[in-house]
């Protein structure tokens, strides 16, 4: 396919995602309707259709994006000694949540979240979604046992899953309390990352690089 062509139908494709979401947020997925996401991307239904074969489909492209761009953030976050790759991650997740844009992201995610527990697919997708920066997060913990500077008593699968579930409760109240501020949470997340390193030095080290931010 000519380059053109492809990056036509990229934009085309997101700008329906981009109205799904909008859609999404403002209404919930039950009541939102495929003649409301026609009309919020001012494109005719025949267009809607080429791309997607209905609301599910949209639903499913949607949760698999917003899956992949997270599995970009921790990642690109995963370098350096443990106690900044873990601070680094959480500001990753946590700041972007002071925009608009995200909360409205975030708000449709919460419904994802909801919407897996009753569509296997969905469910599936979800878990698979999440087991990537789970991997890279537990990865991060082992690395930090193998140098020395984390405990070895804490499990990283479970210290993982504990990180990740930070941040989802933190959506949540976000979603509830959009005016809640997220730089005390953060330093709340950096004094429990400090709590994990094991020696004196490692915690003044993470430390001064708090202070100094």
């Amino acid at each position: 396919m000519p380059k053109v062509a492809e990056a036509y139908r990229d934009a085309r494709r997101q700008q329906i995602l981009t109205a799904a979401a909008h859609c999404f947020a403002r209404e919930g997925f039950h009541r939102t309707t495929m003649d409301d996401i026609v009309r919020e991307a001012h494109l005719s239904p025949g267009a809607i259709y080429r791309y997607f074969a209905g609301k599910d489909a949209i639903i499913d492209a949607i949760a698999a994006a917003r899956h992949a761009q997270e599995a970009e953030l921790v990642a690109a976050g995963s370098g350096g000694d443990t106690a900044t790759a873990l601070r680094a991650a959480a500001r990753a997740f946590i700041l972007p949540l002071d925009s608009a844009g995200e909360r409205q992201d975030r708000r449709v995610a919460i419904q994802l979240w909801s919407e897996a527990l009753r569509n296997p697919r969905l469910r599936a997708r979800a878990r698979t979604g999440i087991a990537r920066p789970r991997r890279v997060l537990a990865d991060l913990v082992r690395d930090g046992q193998r140098r020395g500077d984390v405990t070895k008593s804490l499990d990283p699968d479970n210290a993982a899953r504990a990180m990740i579930a930070l941040f989802q409760g933190f959506v949540l109240q976000k979603a509830w309390e959009p005016r809640l501020p997220v730089e005390p949470y953060l330093a709340t997340i950096d004094l429990m990352i400090m709590a994990l390193l094991r020696s004196t030095s490692d915690r003044r080290r993470a430390r001064k690089a708090v202070h100094e931010k």
